[in-house]
């Protein structure tokens, strides 16, 4: 699934719940405006989330307290009217990453971002050639595994209902579901179909692949991450971890169309792979600056690269911009999206949510990569034809089939031979995530 490039302040699932706020009524405003039920109330909580927080003081030269009189002034004969006039008066802001969530959508945000899923364990692509959605992973141990269902199956059918015309998103969502409810689907393989009734469960989502993979004679640790989710960190740790066992020389860390996600993973991420150095500069509305070190809990000195495109974005883009700033790593591929703004996220009582741009970013150099994204310093840009061969078959991502990794592992040819001739000799700690820092 991919989705809007976000990158979050929360940390864990347990910090995105727990931001339900209770309204606050700002003492200035009449009593009369203060409402404790309906959709009024929601929306004066959405209102006042953004007065507090969000990043333009001028609210894009809105007059917000106004704003909120026009939103409240109104009658709505239901939820999803109020919710409209929420969303309509928001795009004032001319900020597409602040943004109302219907309980669905923030239902769906929130558990994405916690890397765990109610499901039978499928990951899905529509295929263009042959017009199907195809099952393009299948996570190791879950109800799909154990039913047999295989990479390269066709899904036909869900309880019924034809997948011809729907996307592999929806296809998705509709595997997904309560834990212990079932769910029927008829697949094909080799001409012939085959139906499945499967019990759905609580899984992890496997955000990291990692394999060692051999070219010109390099053992390379390639490592793709599909996006920052909470179980992010702890799942990279684990691959570089079993590839530094398995010999590996050097990393290939793939951010290409990962679309970003919680701000704390790209720190962990980030503070593997960099002993010293800043990572992340964020700014505030009222121009409070904090700066976000490494701290001495790196894992490998290893030569390493970082592949990216142009849906490589937010989260992504901070560890591209730590990892590139600091000389730790070859940006090998195409320009990044260019997303350097913060989001809290925020639930309503009503089950609903809006997330808030709170902050701007900038790389260790000071850059704003704003609408511009990190060039790479080897540009390597794809062709039509070539992306598909990769989006078709991801299996050949990391592999002599794909050009931006041939050329990462090229450009890191020579740091790898002064190492096999004892010219450079880097540290290999293997400390635990979140160990206590040492101090310069």
């Amino acid at each position: 699934m991919r989705t809007t490039p976000t990158l979050f302040r929360a940390t864990a699932p347990a910090a995105i719940a727990a931001a339900i706020l209770t309204p606050v009524l700002l003492t200035s405003f009449s009593a009369e405006a203060a409402f404790t039920d309906g959709p009024k109330a929601i929306l004066d909580e959405a209102w006042q989330i953004i007065y507090r927080e969000y990043v333009d003081e001028s609210f894009n030269r809105t007059d917000w307290v106004e704003v909120r009189q026009e939103l409240l002034g109104q009658n709505y004969t239901s939820r999803q009217a109020a919710y409209s006039q929420l969303r309509r008066v928001l795009r004032r802001l001319d900020d597409p990453y602040t943004r109302f969530l219907s309980p669905d959508q923030y239902a769906e945000l929130t558990e994405q971002t916690s890397g765990e899923i109610s499901g039978i364990g499928l990951q899905l692509r529509r295929d263009r050639t042959v017009g199907a959605v195809i099952v393009s992973d299948v996570i190791e141990d879950s109800p799909a595994a154990a039913a047999g269902i295989a990479v390269g199956d066709r899904i036909v059918l869900i309880d019924s209902r034809s997948t011809d015309l729907l996307s592999a998103e929806r296809v998705s969502q509709l595997l997904h579901g309560d834990a212990d409810t079932q769910v029927t689907l008829t697949i094909e393989r080799d001409g012939e179909t085959q139906t499945f009734i499967v019990a759905r469960t609580r899984l992890e989502i496997r955000a990291v692949k990692a394999k060692l993979e051999t070219q010109g004679g390099i053992n390379v640790g390639y490592i793709r991450l599909d996006e920052f989710s909470a179980h992010a960190a702890e799942q990279m740790q684990a691959a570089i971890a079993d590839l530094s066992t398995q010999g590996a020389e050097a990393f290939v860390l793939d951010l290409r169309n990962n679309p970003g996600g919680l701000l704390q993973a790209s720190v962990d991420i980030s503070r593997m792979w960099l002993r010293r150095g800043p990572i992340v500069r964020t700014v505030d509305r009222s121009g409070d600056s904090e700066e976000i070190s490494a701290n001495r809990t790196h894992l490998t000195e290893l030569p390493m690269a970082v592949l990216v495109n142009g849906e490589s974005a937010s989260s992504s883009e901070i560890v591209t911009g730590a990892l590139g700033d600091n000389d730790r790593a070859i940006v090998v591929g195409s320009t990044t999206f260019g997303k350097a703004l913060v989001q809290s996220l925020h639930g309503l009582s009503d089950g609903s949510g809006v997330a808030v741009t709170v902050a701007h970013y900038y790389t260790p150099n000071g850059t704003d990569i704003s609408r511009k994204g990190i060039t790479p310093d080897i540009q390597v840009d794809l062709s039509s034809d070539e992306r598909s061969i990769l989006e078709n078959d991801p299996d050949l991502m990391g592999t002599v089939e794909d050009p931006q990794f041939t050329e990462a592992v090229s450009a890191l040819a020579i740091e790898i031979v002064a190492l096999r001739q004892g010219q450079i000799s880097p540290v290999a700690p293997t400390p635990q995530l979140g160990r206590t820092p040492d101090r310069d």
